[in-house]
């Protein structure tokens, strides 16, 4: 069973509807301890970096955190992907879960903000959560902030200069775009989430 943790601000009805496109057996909970028995867990986001407080004052931060050491598959979208990294200048008093070190970053000021439509992956090296996907697809984003491309960064995107726009380390594994509302490309990639 995948758990798509609901902490109020996510595209919850998109993730849900996408993932039972695809036959998969998918929850939304706010409880920690469905959380903590799912068999893979899903983070989505949409909005401010702030809205990750309510994962601690809720008692999920410590749900996934205990998943993650137990090996359980983490995929975050958006947000959920910015809050792996240790903090973002979006909201910085504010404590990512701090998979990657780092902050996420605001696009430079000579682009627009956010940045939203449909752009390409440059995708590098392996990756099982990109597998069948070829380079230069195109996914659709709409964010303001942004991982920097970092060691475990898989695929990037060039917008105001490049970013992460997924990453992947041993189970754990993030994308900046909304596979929810990337057409086939995305249902593939969260087809190839399930299979792990």
């Amino acid at each position: 069973m995948i758990a798509i943790v609901d902490y109020k601000a996510g595209n919850l009805t998109s993730v849900k509807k996408a993932f039972d496109h695809i036959g998969a057996e998918a929850v939304v909970t706010s409880d920690p301890d469905v959380v903590v028995k799912a068999d893979k867990i899903v983070l989505p986001g949409v909005g401010h970096f702030s809205a990750t407080c309510v994962l601690s004052n809720a008692g999920l931060r410590d749900a996934i955190a205990e998943s993650i050491q137990q090996k359980v598959p983490y995929l975050g979208i958006c947000v959920g992907m910015q809050w792996m990294m240790e903090s973002s200048k979006e909201a910085p008093s504010v404590k990512g879960l701090g998979v990657w070190a780092g902050a996420c970053e605001h696009f430079p000021a000579e682009v627009k903000a956010p940045h939203v439509g449909w752009n390409q992956l440059e995708i590098r090296g392996e990756s099982r959560l990109l597998k069948g996907i070829p380079s230069e697809s195109f996914v659709y984003f709409t964010h303001s902030y942004r991982v920097p491309v970092i060691e475990d960064t898989v695929a990037a995107t060039e917008y105001g200069g490049r970013f992460s726009a997924a990453v992947e380390r041993d189970h754990l594994f993030g994308v900046q775009f909304h596979p929810e509302k990337s057409g086939a490309v995305g249902l593939r990639l969260l087809e190839n989430f399930c299979s792990l």
